[in-house]
């Protein structure tokens, strides 16, 4: 039954799994879910498999897996590889992809939902400071990360690690950030990567 993803290019979280699976060249149907309708109106299966109703589900094999990270570290252990080959390189993936979960995949995404997506204005006021804040360590952090001259996060391999941190960076604009010198550089070695597309040029894509 193979892959079947379900995802929309407006979430990062999606497109860490979709950038995942065109980089190691993985054939997969994928199904754009317009997050705009309510949950209760979105398309089956899509409706009845997503365990908490969101983006990203991969159907693998006719066995839905939900959550983006675990969805990577799924993938990496099937391909043994992008951080699945030995159980020590899964571990450091693994510490990563929580980091991710709460620091980059947070500030990064919040503050490009605020200034793009926020009609209502919940996040005016000292909200979207306090996102900047968070960003601007985590940027502090990465950028020291990669200071000893490695291509990817883990060492000279892309991993599900790199996968996961960069699922919102593509869009500076939109979160009206810049990136330190060797974490944009970083960005464009995966940018370079056979199978890399921007989210909004993925196969299936339909930007709002």
């Amino acid at each position: 039954m193979g892959f079947q993803l379900y995802g929309s290019c407006e979430s990062g979280h999606s497109y860490k799994v979709q950038l995942m699976l065109n980089v190691a060249g993985v054939p997969h149907e994928y199904e754009e879910i317009d997050l705009r309708l309510a949950r209760e109106d979105r398309p089956e299966p899509f409706r009845s498999l997503a365990k908490y109703g969101e983006v990203p589900l991969l159907v693998h094999d006719g066995r839905p897996y939900v959550q983006s990270n675990a969805i990577l570290l799924h993938m990496a252990e099937h391909l043994n590889a992008y951080g699945g080959e030995t159980q020590e390189r899964l571990e450091r993936v693994r510490e990563w992809l929580f980091w991710e979960a709460n620091r980059v995949g947070m500030s990064m995404a919040h503050l490009r939902f605020g200034q793009k997506f926020d009609d209502e204005g919940a996040y005016s006021g000292t909200v979207l400071p306090w996102f900047r804040r968070r960003f601007d360590a985590d940027m502090i952090r990465l950028e020291e990360e990669l200071a000893d001259g490695r291509a990817f996060i883990l060492d000279d391999q892309v991993s599900a690690a790199d996968f996961s941190l960069c699922g919102y960076m593509y869009w500076p604009g939109q979160a009206s950030v810049s990136y330190p010198p060797l974490v944009q550089a970083w960005l464009n070695r995966i940018a370079a990567l056979p199978g890399w597309q921007h989210p909004y040029e993925m196969p299936g894509a339909d930007p709002w």
